[in-house]
């Protein structure tokens, strides 16, 4: 017999499945569709937006950057941030072994070869790069981070000031090729070339005895006074390259490779120049540490510069009259300016700290970014992050209430971001709008 029967579903499930039908949707996953809920009274469901957030900018450790996607090149100056160098230490291989550049090689010219890539900041801006060989092994298997160094010889091989020009091609020897920085290693000296065409065969011999004979080249960014951008680009590229020019007696028109490629050490170095040229309000909130002036600005920027310290100092409150199910929540930031050409990272991290002390993710990001949230969305110029499991635990007492980190790099990606951005503080002052500050929607059911 077939029995007909009305199955109920408990008030927080038809919450959850309500809030994942939103989630969906194309349209904002945290801010839309709750209006479709019952009446708050009949479901027993608060809404509070008034917690406390307590919030301001600090200085972020050295990240790692050998062998990321891209290597950078370039300097900006930022009118809030200051001035910001980046360079990068690099070995060339050989593309063959024990070559042979037969009876007496002349060089004719040593050219080293960087791709262009992506530019943040402006493009009509000079550049200006310094090229030192590196005279301290270094190698693939061994972390760097952005402040490391290596020691190099003193003599100058370029100093070469140019325009980026990423889409205007090169003709080289009558062949068309895609754009490229083209740096002459032979004009204060032709030592660098001459010491590849008269390196004794054993330095030839495998690519491991090459990188003890030439260890590689550090590609230095000179300061920029004003403006300026940073370059980015795939370090394994078929233009990243040392070529040596040369001919012999047989043939006067011969070439070397010395490839850059997915096997070549790699990192770069980062100078935020102690952040002498930046704005006053940053440098009183970030080098002074007025903490208090969070509530007008938070600063976060790439490149291990600096990121948001914040933590919710009267959380557990919210379960002083009882157990509650937190049924969403939802922190948000707005980024407070409207500048195109330094734009804000595409997305932003929030990390918190562990019981052994160490960086984190929150609970929520056990479902993925795309749950926990961090993109930037450009038409309300915000960022969202969903902490709904993160609170919950810390009022079931699983985990503790302790500071939160938002930084422009993902710890777990090998990716350098270049981007900074401006957010508005915790309790701006006019004529800033209230909606603006930093916000933190919890939805909750209190449960009898």
């Amino acid at each position: 017999m077939k029995s007909n029967f009305i199955r109920i579903i408990p008030i927080p499930a038809l919450l959850v499945i309500l809030i994942f039908f939103v989630y969906s949707c194309n349209k904002n996953p945290y801010q839309v569709g709750l209006n479709l809920l019952p009446a708050s009274d009949t479901l027993n469901i608060k809404t509070i937006d008034t917690s406390t957030i307590v919030a301001y900018s600090v200085l972020q450790d050295t990240v790692r950057t050998d062998e990321a996607n891209e290597s950078l090149l370039g300097s900006l100056m930022d009118p809030v941030f200051g001035s910001t160098t980046v360079g990068f230490y690099m070995q060339y291989n050989l593309s063959a072994i024990t070559p042979d550049f037969g009876t007496n090689p002349v060089l004719d010219s040593a050219v080293l070869s960087i791709p262009y890539g992506s530019i943040y900041g402006d493009s009509t801006a000079l550049q200006r790069l310094k090229v030192y060989e590196i005279s301290q092994t270094f190698y693939y298997d061994t972390l760097y981070y952005s402040n490391s160094t290596l020691q190099t010889y003193p003599l100058l091989l370029a100093d070469y000031s140019f325009v980026p020009r990423r889409y205007d091609s090169l003709t080289i020897g009558g062949v068309k090729t895609l754009a490229h920085i083209r740096v002459n290693l032979g004009k204060y000296s032709n030592y660098f070339g001459n010491k590849i065409l008269t390196a004794p065969a054993a330095a030839l011999s495998t690519n491991a005895d090459f990188l003890l004979f030439m260890k590689g080249l550090y590609i230095e960014s000179q300061r920029s006074d004003y403006g300026g951008a940073l370059l980015s680009f795939d370090p394994t590229n078929a233009y990243s390259e040392v070529l040596i020019y040369y001919h012999n007696e047989a043939n006067d028109s011969l070439s070397f490779i010395l490839p850059g490629n997915s096997i070549s050490a790699r990192f770069n170095h980062f100078d935020h120049n102690n952040y002498l040229n930046a704005s006053p309000g940053f440098r009183q909130q970030v080098l002074q540490h007025d903490s208090a002036l969070g509530k007008t600005a938070l600063y976060i920027q790439g490149l291990a510069g600096v990121r948001v310290k914040l933590r919710l100092p009267f959380l557990k409150s919210l379960g002083k009259s009882g157990k509650i199910a937190i049924n969403s929540a939802i922190l948000t930031f707005k980024n407070s300016q409207t500048d195109t050409t330094l734009a804000p990272p595409v997305t932003l991290t929030l990390l918190t700290i562990d019981s052994t002390g160490a960086l984190s993710f929150l609970p929520d990001y056990s479902e993925g970014s795309g749950f926990a949230g961090g993109g930037y969305h450009i038409d309300t110029r915000t960022y969202f992050f969903r902490i709904t499991r993160y609170i919950q635990q810390v009022l079931d007492g699983k985990i503790k209430n302790t500071d939160m980190f938002l930084q422009a790099n993902d710890p777990t990606a090998a990716v350098l971001v270049t981007n900074r951005v401006v957010l508005t503080g915790t309790k701006p002052h006019l004529p800033v709008l209230s909606s603006d500050k930093v916000n933190l929607q919890i939805i909750y059911t209190r449960l009898h």
